[in-house]
């Protein structure tokens, strides 16, 4: 259904022109047209999220987490061995965390191309047990690409990828060409509380699958919308065009202020230690060398 979809869309206007252009009288057209349209949203409003499709085997599988105390287990959490950005073996791990070795939350942003538009992952950093990362993506199934105009519309469910940093994030700046990287350390004053709104959102994902909508709930406004509204950020446009996302954190001192925003972003930059780190299994350690606000 999802490839007949354009070609839907295609008749859909080819007959609203010809309606528009041969029917008269006009009320007549007009009033056929109000039926298409109808009929149409009553059609949209039936299409539903599936959990169980044939997706691309990045986004196979989903994370579930149960949370006992302290103690969070995860499961399904993405941790591939990259060959290219499109080889790759498959690996998945269940990792158990405790919450009192919960220290520091640190934001990607990822760029691939605009300026304006960016892709944030939020790591967690759980000492010796190492990060857990989040990115919140389209889930496409197989063969299916990515549409900026399909996103605006049901075209791709959501999904959480959870992840190790040496797969989601090192896929970005050893394998993919012309992305980059910027790593930061939030200033956030809760972060047990964000990390536990990343589990409750994963496990209802589980049992209730979304849209992914390029304006109301993609990788940045999903985000806010974890938080109940009376606790969320308040709305700035750099939410959505959120290229500018890590300008916004620095004006509302959710990153460090030790600098003049446009040196911190330059130091930032971590592709080149990423690549030099490569596969060590101290990957996370030594992207984060010498950069603002890191301390241990």
């Amino acid at each position: 259904m999802v490839g007949l979809r354009p070609w839907i869309a295609g008749l859909f206007g080819c007959a609203a022109v010809l309606i528009c252009s041969f029917l008269r009288p006009r009320w007549r057209a007009k009033l056929v047209l109000a039926g298409l349209i109808m009929l149409t949203m009553v059609w949209w409003f039936t299409l539903q999220p599936l959990q169980f499709r044939d997706w691309e085997m990045e986004v196979a599988k989903t994370a579930c987490a149960e949370i006992e105390g302290t103690i969070v287990t995860i499961y399904n959490v993405r941790n591939f061995q990259y060959q290219t950005d499109s080889k790759f073996t498959p690996f998945y791990e269940t990792r158990r965390l405790d919450l009192n070795n919960l220290k520091h939350a640190d934001v990607f942003i990822n760029y691939w191309g605009s300026p304006f538009m960016a892709h944030p992952i939020v790591s967690y950093d759980f000492g010796d047990d190492g990060h857990i990362c989040f990115s919140i993506e389209t889930r496409p199934e197989r063969g299916e690409v990515y549409s900026a105009i399909g996103g605006l519309y049901r075209q791709y469910e959501l999904t959480y990828v959870v992840a190790d940093e040496r797969d989601v994030v090192r896929v970005r700046t050893n394998f993919r060409k012309n992305e980059e990287v910027y790593l930061y350390r939030l200033k956030a004053p809760f972060i047990r509380a964000s990390f536990i709104e990343y589990l409750h959102t994963i496990n209802e994902l589980n049992q209730t699958p979304r849209w992914y909508n390029a304006i109301t709930n993609n990788c940045t406004t999903a985000i806010r919308h974890q938080r109940a509204a009376s606790e969320r950020a308040p709305w700035d446009y750099r939410m959505l065009i959120n290229g500018y996302a890590d300008e916004l954190l620095y004006e509302r001192k959710g990153i460090t202020t030790s600098l003049p925003f446009t040196e911190l972003k330059q130091i930032s930059l971590i592709n080149i230690k990423a690549n030099a780190a490569n596969d060590s299994a101290y990957f996370s350690d030594k992207i984060r060398e010498g950069l603002p606000g890191m301390e241990p």
